[in-house]
Formats: C-alpha cells, sequence, structure tokens
C-alpha cells in the first residue's frame, strides 16, 4: 500500500467518525458528486492523490458544519449532495 493510499483511508476513516450517521454507500455518492463537481472526474476516473485532496474537502466541511462556520466555498446552507447543513432542530 502506498503512503498516498494510507492517508487517504485513514481520512477516510475519521469522515466516518465524524458523520456516523452516513451509510458507507451515501459516503462514496458525496465523494463522487465532489469529484465530478471539483475535478470533472468520476470518483473511479481519479488518482489516489486527487481521492485524498477530495477527501480532506470533504472532512473541512464536516469540521466546519461541526464547529458552526461556513463551509469551504462560503455560507451556503446545501452540501454538495444536496442535503441542508443547518443543525437539525429535533432531537
Amino acid at each position: 500500500m502506498t503512503e498516498s493510499q494510507r492517508e487517504a483511508i485513514a481520512t477516510l476513516s475519521e469522515i466516518c467518525t465524524l458523520s456516523p450517521e452516513v451509510r458507507l454507500g451515501q459516503l462514496m455518492t458525496h465523494l463522487d458528486l465532489l469529484a465530478e463537481s471539483h475535478l470533472k472526474k468520476r470518483l473511479g476516473d481519479i488518482e489516489d492523490d486527487e481521492l485524498t485532496a477530495i477527501l480532506y474537502r470533504h472532512r473541512a466541511e464536516l469540521k466546519a458544519r461541526r464547529q458552526g462556520l461556513p463551509g469551504i466555498e462560503n455560507s451556503a446552507t446545501t452540501s454538495v449532495s444536496g442535503s441542508s447543513t443547518e443543525p437539525s432542530s429535533h432531537s
């Protein structure tokens, strides 16, 4: 396993910890949408270092959301998946 692959897997694990309510298949779909949006490529067509960059971006978005900060691009209330980034009002 390359260093880039190890880093991608470690970051993927961290993302899963940050969003335990998201199923793995959903996460892969989110990552595919990010790859298309930012690299104009499908997830299966990107290099390992590009995947790591996409994972870093998603991790930063999740951390910002947890801290109540605006997302990476701006303070949009919708994520790449189309779901709300606003904190849920139900407990």
